[in-house]
């Protein structure tokens, strides 16, 4: 049985030219009101800070950006960043590689410590199959400010890839895995990858080769 060839694609400074999650959050709070927000974290915002803690430092700065905003509005900056996102910051070498992946049949993955209410939208310009990334949580019509489950960073990008492999293909040994990346936070989902490519300044070739 030929196995399914599936890329996993990180989104920022991998897929785009720099981090995206920031400037949403920009988007969706201005930012004296985050600021005043985070001014409200004390000990524990100052703690993150210091300890380069990102995983706190994105809960706490998505706490002070989106705690109580409506859904609804919410969405629409998310599809209105994900066309800002296709239009000015994408990287054209690793699109390049997403689309040999695409034109070769193969399934193409978006693995990302982003946000999915962007990602999603912009999945859907760029033909991706799949989204796996940080989702934020929902009570009523509001977001909470809190995540829904864990940052999608490190570890957590290789747990959730093989447990949606598991349930859409079937075993590992059924999936030929490319992996793009370019952090300490793409590390496992590159080392278990068949492929894994590395992207720094710019990639080596336009297009992979077949055999890696």
């Amino acid at each position: 049985m030929t196995a399914t060839v599936l890329a996993a694609f990180d989104v920022d400074k991998t897929l785009t030219t720099r981090d995206c999650v920031l400037p949403f959050l920009r988007r969706c709070a201005p930012l004296p009101v985050t600021l005043g927000r985070l001014l409200t974290q004390g000990a524990s915002a100052t703690g993150a800070v210091l300890q380069r803690n990102r995983d706190q430092l994105k809960q706490i700065g998505t706490r002070a950006a989106l705690a109580g905003r409506c859904v609804e509005e919410v969405e629409r900056l998310g599809l209105d960043y994900a066309g800002h996102i296709s239009e000015h910051w994408l990287r054209s070498d690793t699109v390049d590689r997403l689309q040999w992946h695409k034109s070769c049949g193969h399934k193409v993955v978006l693995v990302s410590a982003s946000y999915e209410i962007y990602l999603q939208p912009l999945s859907r310009l760029l033909g991706v199959d799949t989204v796996l990334a940080t989702r934020l949580a929902v009570e009523g019509t509001r977001f909470t400010g809190e995540l829904e489950g864990a940052n999608c960073r490190g570890p957590e990008k290789i747990r959730r890839l093989l447990e949606w492999m598991s349930r859409e293909i079937g075993d590992r040994s059924a999936v030929e895995l490319w992996a793009y990346g370019d952090s300490a936070g793409d590390r496992a989902m590159l080392e278990a990858a068949d492929h894994p490519v590395w992207v720094g300044s710019q990639l080596l070739t336009p297009t992979p080769r077949r055999d890696g």
